[in-house]
């Protein structure tokens, strides 16, 4: 698990075009943008809370870790503005434990979708704009952490398990790991 803020290492926050992460949906399209201004902040805040700290029942000193003025988040909106997802990704010096000191690597984490937009691709389209911000900073690898039921949805993506299962926050997870670019699991 992991946490949130905009424009990490220095970078100018900017907008991940619509069409990296629009998508239908019986009340509405949605948009994936960087969550770059307060009220973003606070919408991936209170998606990470339905879905971490209420539904998951993750304490909240767990789930808000500290390093959340470090990471790049990503927000997926309705278009009528309702949050619906959110996710993060860790990089440079300040990500060092996550990605074994590795400066081409980036560690995604804190991917939530709230329980009534799932089932729409958002999930999907927010791992798919973290891995092209992660691009866009040089980064050539993504890891992270996936929980143990999640699985099949991170290898859908081209993502692959690594080690053994270990419990975060009492559940349990896997770290997983994808190229994205060069070799043969770029997409």
């Amino acid at each position: 698990m992991s946490g949130a803020a905009a424009g990490a290492g220095g970078d100018a926050p900017a907008r991940i075009p619509a069409g990296a992460g629009s998508g239908p949906g019986g009340d509405g399209g949605f948009v994936i943008r960087l969550a770059t201004d307060p009220a973003d902040i606070e919408a991936c805040f209170a998606v990470r809370k339905e879905v971490f700290v209420v539904e998951q029942r993750v304490a909240e000193d767990i789930e808000y870790d500290g390093r959340d003025d470090q990471a790049l988040q990503v927000l997926a909106i309705r278009d009528d503005g309702v949050p619906l997802g959110t996710g993060r990704l860790l990089y440079g010096p300040g990500a060092a434990d996550r990605t074994g000191g590795d400066p081409a690597v980036g560690s995604l984490g804190r991917l939530a979708v709230t329980a009534a937009a799932r089932g729409r691709g958002i999930g999907a389209a927010l791992v798919r704009a973290i891995e092209d911000a992660a691009r866009e900073r040089g980064l050539t690898v993504v890891d992270l952490h996936a929980q143990s039921h999640a699985l099949g949805f991170y290898e859908r993506l081209g993502y692959e398990a690594y080690g053994p299962e270990f419990l975060d926050a009492n559940i349990p997870h896997r770290s997983m790991r994808r190229v994205i670019r060069g070799g043969a699991a770029n997409a």
